[in-house]
């Protein structure tokens, strides 16, 4: 069985991840859509809601499940029995640190290959980072990320007040 894990923090996952998803869908026999727990980064979303996010955004691809993991994505992957890791490259400005990524990486399991993968041109501009800020301001971000998702965003920046 190929099988491939796709790491991230998806804090929010966007349509730029579903995607790469959805490609590599059809290139492997099992997609691990692994959420990455970060000390070093602070995110909107738990590592829970994180990971609930990206199942409820994958329910419709029956070869691909949601996880999530700490420590080394190497030692993650290689528990998994993965051949590779896809890691999402949205401009040239991405390559050199997902270049360096993967030689760590191959330099600590040979056996484990990374894959760079571009979205569709159409959310080459897209990022979580950007998608919160947007509906943090108040600007829409329906088109950028799942329909649950941007709910989720909603209720964490402009949360109904209670009833008075």
């Amino acid at each position: 069985m190929r099988i491939v894990v796709y790491p991230g923090s998806f804090d929010p996952v966007t349509n730029g991840h579903l995607d790469v998803i959805q490609r590599a869908s059809r290139l492997f026999d099992r997609v691990v859509v692994a959420v990455a727990e970060n000390d070093s980064k602070q995110p909107l979303f738990t590592l829970h809601e994180r990971r609930d996010l990206v199942a409820q955004t994958i329910g419709h691809l029956p070869n691909v499940q949601a996880d999530s993991f700490s420590g080394l994505l190497i030692d993650y992957a290689a528990s998994l029995g993965a051949q590779a890791i896809i890691r999402g490259l949205r401009a040239v400005s991405d390559f050199e640190f997902e270049f360096q990524l993967a030689l760590i990486n191959r330099k600590m399991n040979e056996t484990v290959e990374t894959i760079f993968m571009m979205p569709k041109d159409t959310y080459t501009f897209l990022s979580s980072r950007i998608v919160k800020e947007v509906c943090r301001l108040g600007g829409d971000v329906s088109a950028f990320v799942p329909p649950h998702v941007a709910i989720a965003l909603q209720r964490r920046f402009h949360p109904t007040p209670p009833p008075a």
